[in-house]
């Protein structure tokens, strides 16, 4: 996804990326914003921006004067799933009455250890034959009863979900048990914090007192679009704040008194489009058994 950040900053002048550079306080000193990593300054600002969530933007908000914006942060659930890197000499194989149908990615229903399936090799290269690298998600329940530290994942416990997730592969392809040859290589990793269970349903939150933000994908549904649509409505926000001569008036305020309500949506994400009934039934569907 790196190149998208990059076309972007190629076609401004008006943003400086310092990298690499981890905040790990945040610090409000005469009407602006003081970072520092360790004690050693990162520079001061008029306003500030947080794109993250999870442990570390919670332990970030703890101690910076924000108790609106941080107590919102901390109403969020997140979910847990595995991911799976998968890289296979041929194509993967689909049931018989498939085999006119080939797909690139792929929602999975029905089968606990799977939710999505995408091959990344169609994202580089055209051809149909040859390797091909796979990545696999599972479900959030499937996470959920397979849970550990992510930063010490029990070698017991990677072979077992790595085993159960080619398993649901099978399933979800029609295939019969076993029947799928070995990956030459696999890569598996626990998203710890991955998706939200709850969400205020808004763009953003924005404190005109502390002159901060929050903006993220979880906020309007864990998708690229609702990534890029939360930023801009944030970026606006502080404009429109800023335009104003930066007043203190609670009129500029967002999302600071929302509540949360739980998301319904596939296990990796909700997508625009997709919520009525309707819609869900015109979208192609594609259904393997052996």
């Amino acid at each position: 996804m790196r190149p998208l950040a990059d076309s972007l900053l190629s076609q401004t002048s008006l943003v400086d990326v310092v990298r690499p550079c981890w905040v790990s306080a945040l610090e409000p000193f005469n009407g602006t914003w003081h970072l520092s990593e360790k004690q050693k300054p990162c520079g001061q600002f008029d306003a500030i921006v947080i794109a993250h969530n999870g442990k570390c933007a919670n332990r970030l908000l703890a101690a910076s004067g924000l108790p609106l914006i941080a107590k919102q942060m901390k109403r969020l659930e997140l979910s847990s799933i595995w991911a799976l890197l998968a890289a296979f000499e041929d194509p993967l194989p689909t049931a018989l009455n498939a085999a006119s149908l080939p797909f690139e990615g792929a929602f999975v229903k029905g089968v606990e250890s799977v939710s999505w399936m995408a091959n990344n090799t169609k994202k580089l290269l055209a051809s149909d034959s040859g390797p091909q690298c796979w990545t696999f998600f599972s479900t959030a329940t499937f996470g959920k009863q397979n849970k550990v530290p992510q930063e010490s994942i029990p070698n017991a416990t990677t072979e077992k979900v790595k085993e159960a997730m080619l398993e649901g592969v099978e399933k979800a392809l029609g295939l019969s048990k076993s029947s799928l040859k070995k990956p030459f290589y696999t890569k598996l990793q626990l998203w710890g914090a991955a998706l939200p269970t709850n969400t205020p349903g808004i763009p953003c939150f924005f404190d005109p007192r502390g002159r901060a933000g929050i903006c993220g994908d979880w906020l309007l549904g864990s998708s690229l679009e609702a990534a890029a649509l939360s930023g801009i409505a944030l970026a606006d926000q502080i404009a429109d704040y800023f335009e104003q001569g930066g007043p203190c008036s609670d009129e500029f305020a967002v999302g600071l008194h929302d509540e949360y309500k739980p998301l319904e949506g596939h296990d990796i994400g909700q997508f625009p489009g997709l919520e009525s009934i309707d819609q869900i039934t015109n979208v192609p569907a594609l259904t393997l058994a052996t």
